[in-house]
Order: C-alpha cells, then sequence, then structure tokens
C-alpha cells in the first residue's frame, strides 16, 4: 500500500473494541460468580479475592496471546505527564520436558513493581529509594497495543511510592472522583433520589493538534528538541482569511485520520468528530463523553495513537501548545459533567430550569467552586507551552470567569435580586427565510469561545487545558472542588427543619457571594483585565506563578479534607512544576544557541560571501552595486546582533542553571532566560526575510505549514 493510500473499508461495528478486554469478552470467558464479583468492585468497590484475581488474569493471558501477545506492562500515569510501561514476557521457566509456559497470576495483574526512583517526584523519594508499586485500575479495561516491540497487553494502574503517597496522576484522579460522588449523592438524596448509588464525571476531551511533514520536521532542532519552532518569519498568509478552519480536508491528512479512526476504535475509543482547527495545518478530533478516569487513558491513547499512525504516514504529529508563533496555538477542551448510575445528568437544567431546584443548588455550588477556588483551576492548566497561549487573544484569558449564557444568568439575577425565579428565556425558532429550509428550534443561549468555564447546554467546558497535557490535573481539581462545595451545602440542608426554606436560602447566597465569577463579554478585551481587577478575580499569568496554589492553606485543607493529597503530596507537585519549567526551558535556550552557532551563522556567512562576489562581480562589470550593498550592510548589521544575543543568552541560561532547583530559578528562566531567547529570534527571523531561501538551512514557516 503507497504511503498516501487510505485503507480498505472495514465493518466499524466489528472492530470496534477489538483490542479491548471489555466486560463483554469477560462475560465471555469468566465463570458468572467471577463476573458478578469483577461488576460488584467495579461499582462498589472492594478487593477481588486472590482465586478470582487469578481466574481473571488467566482469562485476560489467553485472551491477549490469542491476539498475537507476548508481553504485559502495568501501563501507568507518572508526574511527567505522559505514560509508562515496563513489559514483562509471560513466558515462566521451561517445564521438565523443555516446553516453554506461558503464565500470568493474579498477583501479577493486580501489583507490579516498577523502578520509582527515576520519575519525577518532587522530592518525595530521593535517588536511592527506588521501591514503588502499580495496582490495578479494575475500572478501566485492559488493551493491547501493537508496535515494532509486539503485541503487548496493557492494563491501567494507579501508582504509588513504598510509603503511600501516589507519584502519579490517575490515583488522586480517582480520590477526587469518589469524593465527588460521595457528596454528589448526599444532594441527590436530599431531593429524593433514594436508588442512585453513585455519581459518576464524565468529561470528553477535545483534542487538537498540527500535522508537519516529518522529513521537514526532522530538519529543525527547536521542533524535535522543544517540541516547537523557536525561530521562525511569518509565513506570507497565516489563518488571517479564515479558511481552512471546517475547510476541505487534505487527501494526505484524510488519510491519516482515517487511520487514526480505525486504531482507535480498535482500542474502544470513541472517536467522533474530525475537521480543520483555525491555524493552516492544524486539526481536532473529539470523542464522546467516557467516565472521568478512562477519559484521561484513551486521551493519553488518542496522543500516543496520533504519534505513531502520523509517523507511518510520513508525517509528524506536533501536540505542542505554540508550535508556530503568530497562528492559533492548540489546547484541550475539557467537556465535565455528573451524572447519577441511574442516568441522571445533574447539569441538565431542564426546559425549565427556574423550576429545577436540584439543577439550581448544584449550579450554585460549582459557582462558589470555582470562585472560591480559580487560583487552583488556573493551576491545573499551566504547562510550559500554555504560557504561550493562555491570555493571547486565541484561547481562554488567564482570568478564570463562568459564562452561563442568557438563559441562566436572566434566571440566577432573578434568584439574586427577589429570591424567586418564575421564568427564564427561550430560544424560539429560527427562520431562514428560505421556503426549502426547515425553520429549527434556537438554543435558550449563544456560546462564547473566550470563556475559561463556560456553561454548554448540560455540562462545563472548561477550556484552559494544553494539548500536550494530561486532563487528570484538571478533572481532579474540578471534582474536589465540587465535591467541597457540595459537601458544605448538604451540610446546611441537612440539618436544617425546613428543606425548602434551607435549598432557597443556600442558592441565593451562593448565588450572591458569588456573581461576581459570571461574566458573558469578551475575554479577550482589555476592559475585561480592568473589570476583573474589581472584581477581586485573580489574573495569574504564569505556570510559575501559578505553581503555589498547590499549597496555600486553603487548599491544603481542601485537599486533605477529601482524601485527594496529603500536603506532603502537593508540596513536591509544586516543585515538580517549578522544576519541569525551568528544564524546559533550558532545553529550548540550548537549541537556540546551538542552532544560532551551528545553522543559521554558518548559512548567513556563507550567503554573504557569495552575496560580496556578486557585488565584486558587478563592481568590475560597472553596474549599479548600491542596492546589493545596502542589503549586504542589513545582513552584517543583523548577524552581528545574532552573535551578541546567542552569547548573551548562553551567559544568561548558564547562570540560571547553576541555581539549585526551586521557584527562584523558574523566575530567573521566566524573567531573564526567556527575554534573552526573544532577542536572539528578532534578528534570525529579520535575516530569513533577507537571505535566499535557498540558502537558508531550515525549513521555513510557509514549508512546514502549507506543503502538508
Amino acid at each position: 500500500m503507497s504511503e498516501n493510500a487510505v485503507s480498505e473499508n472495514v465493518n466499524i461495528e466489528e472492530i470496534f473494541g477489538s483490542k479491548v478486554f471489555t466486560l463483554g469478552k469477560m462475560k465471555e470467558r469468566l465463570p458468572e460468580s467471577v463476573y458478578e464479583e469483577i461488576r460488584n468492585v467495579m461499582q462498589h468497590g472492594g478487593e477481588l479475592s486472590r482465586k478470582s484475581a487469578d481466574v481473571v488474569a488467566g482469562a485476560m493471558k489467553d485472551w491477549a496471546v490469542e491476539n498475537g501477545a507476548t508481553h504485559f506492562t502495568h501501563w501507568f500515569h507518572p508526574l511527567t505527564g505522559i505514560t509508562a510501561e515496563k513489559h514483562d514476557a509471560f513466558v515462566t521457566h521451561p517445564d521438565n520436558m523443555g516446553r516453554m509456559i506461558m503464565e500470568f497470576s493474579g498477583k501479577e495483574l493486580i501489583k507490579g513493581e516498577p523502578d520509582a526512583s527515576s520519575f519525577p517526584s518532587g522530592g518525595l523519594r530521593a535517588t536511592f529509594e527506588a521501591r514503588g508499586y502499580t495496582v490495578w485500575d479494575i475500572t478501566s479495561p485492559a488493551f493491547l497495543k501493537e508496535d515494532a516491540t509486539g503485541v503487548i497487553l496493557c492494563i491501567p494502574t494507579a501508582f504509588c511510592s513504598y510509603t503511600g503517597e501516589a507519584l502519579d496522576k490517575k490515583t488522586p484522579l480517582l480520590r477526587s472522583m469518589e469524593a465527588v460522588s460521595e457528596q454528589a449523592l448526599r444532594i441527590v438524596r436530599l431531593f429524593g433520589d433514594t436508588k442512585a448509588t453513585k455519581v459518576t464525571p464524565s468529561v470528553g476531551p477535545e483534542q487538537e493538534y498540527f500535522l508537519v511533514d516529518r522529513a521537514k520536521y526532522l530538519r529543525r532542532p527547536d521542533m524535535v528538541f522543544a517540541g516547537r519552532t523557536l525561530f521562525g518569519a511569518p509565513a506570507y498568509k497565516g489563518q488571517e482569511m479564515d479558511d481552512h478552519y471546517f475547510g476541505a480536508i487534505r487527501e494526505r491528512v484524510g488519510a491519516f485520520m482515517k487511520d487514526l479512526n480505525l486504531e482507535l476504535w480498535k482500542l474502544g475509543v470513541t472517536a467522533k468528530t474530525q475537521h480543520n482547527e483555525v491555524a493552516p495545518s492544524q486539526h481536532e478530533l473529539a470523542p464522546i463523553y467516557e467516565t472521568a478516569n478512562i477519559a484521561v487513558d484513551h486521551n493519553q491513547i488518542i496522543m500516543e495513537t496520533m504519534k505513531k499512525v502520523a509517523e507511518r504516514r510520513g508525517l509528524h504529529c506536533l501536540l505542542n501548545e505554540k508550535p508556530y508563533k503568530g497562528v492559533n496555538g492548540s489546547g484541550k477542551h475539557n467537556n465535565w459533567s455528573l451524572t447519577t448510575d441511574t442516568g441522571v445528568n445533574l447539569l441538565d437544567p431542564g426546559y425549565t430550569p427556574e423550576a429545577n431546584v436540584q439543577f439550581l443548588l448544584v449550579l450554585a455550588c460549582i459557582l462558589k467552586a470555582v470562585d472560591e477556588h480559580a487560583d487552583l483551576l488556573r493551576q491545573s492548566a499551566g504547562n510550559v507551552g500554555n504560557e504561550h497561549r493562555l491570555g493571547a487573544d486565541e484561547a481562554p484569558p488567564a482570568i478564570i470567569s463562568v459564562f452561563l449564557g442568557e438563559q441562566l444568568e436572566d434566571v440566577v439575577r432573578q434568584l439574586i435580586e427577589t429570591g424567586a425565579a418564575d421564568h427564564s428565556i427561550h430560544g424560539g425558532k429560527l427562520k431562514t427565510g428560505v421556503s426549502t429550509l426547515s425553520d429549527i428550534e434556537k438554543d435558550a443561549t449563544d456560546r462564547n469561545r473566550t470563556s475559561p468555564f463556560a456553561f454548554t447546554g448540560n455540562k462545563f467546558e472548561f477550556r484552559m487545558v494544553g494539548s500536550s497535557d494530561s486532563i487528570a490535573d484538571a478533572n481532579t481539581a474540578i471534582n474536589t472542588i465540587v465535591a467541597e462545595a457540595f459537601c458544605d451545602a448538604a451540610d446546611v440542608i441537612e440539618k436544617s427543619d425546613n428543606f425548602e426554606l434551607a435549598v432557597h436560602d443556600l442558592i441565593k447566597e451562593y448565588l450572591t457571594d458569588h456573581a461576581r465569577i459570571i461574566f458573558s463579554g469578551d475575554g479577550y478585551s482589555e476592559n475585561w483585565v480592568k473589570e476583573a481587577e474589581k472584581r477581586g478575580l485573580p489574573n495569574i499569568r504564569s505556570m510559575v506563578d501559578a505553581a503555589s496554589a498547590l499549597t496555600t492553606e486553603k487548599s491544603v485543607k481542601l485537599f486533605e479534607r477529601f482524601g485527594i493529597y496529603t500536603k506532603v503530596e502537593l508540596e513536591s507537585r509544586e516543585e515538580i512544576v517549578y522544576e519541569t519549567y525551568s528544564k524546559s526551558i533550558n532545553i529550548e535556550a540550548n537549541a537556540m544557541t546551538g542552532m544560532a552557532r551551528k545553522l543559521y551563522i554558518p548559512a548567513v556567512v556563507r550567503y554573504e560571501k557569495t552575496l560580496a562576489e556578486t557585488i565584486n562581480a558587478v563592481r568590475e562589470a560597472g553596474g549599479d552595486i548600491s542596492a546589493m550593498s545596502e542589503i549586504l550592510s542589513e545582513i552584517g548589521t543583523e548577524l552581528s546582533a545574532v552573535l551578541k544575543a546567542t552569547e548573551e543568552l548562553e551567559k544568561i541560561t548558564a547562570d540560571a542553571k547553576a541555581m539549585p532547583y526551586g521557584k527562584d530559578q523558574s523566575v530567573c528562566y521566566r524573567d531573564k532566560v526567556v527575554p534573552a531567547m526573544a532577542a536572539l529570534r528578532a534578528p534570525v527571523d529579520k535575516l530569513e526575510t533577507l537571505v535566499d531561501k535557498r540558502a537558508w538551512p531550515v525549513p521555513t514557516y510557509e514549508d512546514l505549514m502549507f506543503e502538508v
């Protein structure tokens, strides 16, 4: 099959989940009693008996081996933000006849022991303290991963240290899911729901990404080492014509998307929507909503599969939030909702939200949670790539606010002003004015793409998460702050002798106290920055400044109250933020100085020589050399600026690197190294516009974005 050929047609219903050890496969392969025990643990918690664990492990191994697997791995989410795996073969000692036996025990299924010393721990573990444990997440299905190493059985797990601290992103997420479920159940019980036994946070993360020709990518050291372009003059055309968004998908990209969908469907990932995004060579994939921990696992699978499929197609998938200066970067809109196990979405307002008291209480609690913990939400979306995106008029501002839309804002206004709401705005009919087109029912409200936390019908869309980041931190934060608000509300209402009055008063109190967080205007405008300051809303522009939100007295109290993080775990994560930022900027600075010395300066010097020789030849022939001399002089001036800026960046970077890891070092990188990087970029980008393209040593923006 040629590189650009599309895959053969397949039956999606047949292949979906074919590489996943689903509940359906468990039911087929397990004794009924073991299957029911598995279902019970999934729904209500507890531990599998050792005997049942052995049976499950045997069935899982048999299924995996039938599908070509030779190894298994505990697949986990360390604090690197990506996934990790250590492969072990199913083989055991040969029997006395010399035959190899394939075995997999319940103990191996439930617990693994990877080295915990070489992952980020923020001081939780010393280098010599190596023991860590992975523990099977029974609620997330095992799956088969196939690549050059063969077929590997991947078992989703949590990861903790020998002393019990969480060393991953999955463990706190699972803790937060239990916390919000427990507190949400208290709310629904107050409203008479006795059937629900669990409330599950559901998540649908929209994944944005860029594609670039792999051969061109490999000629850009900045993209290889930093994941983004650190140099580059603007292309002649960017996104200003708005012609890429939802435009026709190029053949090569379409072939990639088709292969990607097939791979994801086999892995049980419900890839549903695909389209071109705003910037040239930018695209998006959106799945159907899933339970939060499975959504986190699947989003990691999506990112890994994107890179793998792209490479097969001679492409490279860029997940960095800002791979190109001057065009929109990529995010990951995190759509979050809460649903009971009886099918009730707590964020569904119904046709008459003004009369849906349970919904109004849930809404008031969420507004309280977001207002009181805006700093934590901002921190949960902090990563190095997002530094170039948040607040840059292409993504939500760094100021946290909530968009409710006209309908709910009107209901909130009535409740605050009069204590009661007796009506709500409805969308009505949209008349197209064309006889052959149907009139359609309008939604009750418009949408606001500049809002970081927007209500969109029956869910909240947290739009700040970066495209390369795990969504685990954001959902852990959302679950926990909402659990606290539910808990506070339930504490008040459960003690009251008058349920209706207590609920009424609490809704009005929460809405009145936290109305400042509601904003429906243009989040990109300077007026909003000023207005937010008047309202007392935090404007945390950098992840370096946001990191301390993890360890405030308020945050420690919050997370310890619900058993999500200990103070020590929070302190470690703050340290990891500083360390990650410093290391990332150090890599970028080194890439820039290396490219300047090894690529740009030599290339420009060679071009100067060619231009000088041409000038001498034209002079000898009696021609006018004034224009060429002017160009040569301008190139010389910019080249001198490059050399000076390179030397300065090298010095400043060395000084920053010599500092001990921590906040002071990361502040130094942000306030001194980053500006020095910008000072080096400016003359290099100027030279790109002066030097013959054939002499330029790396692919340009037009090469990268328009030749995919």
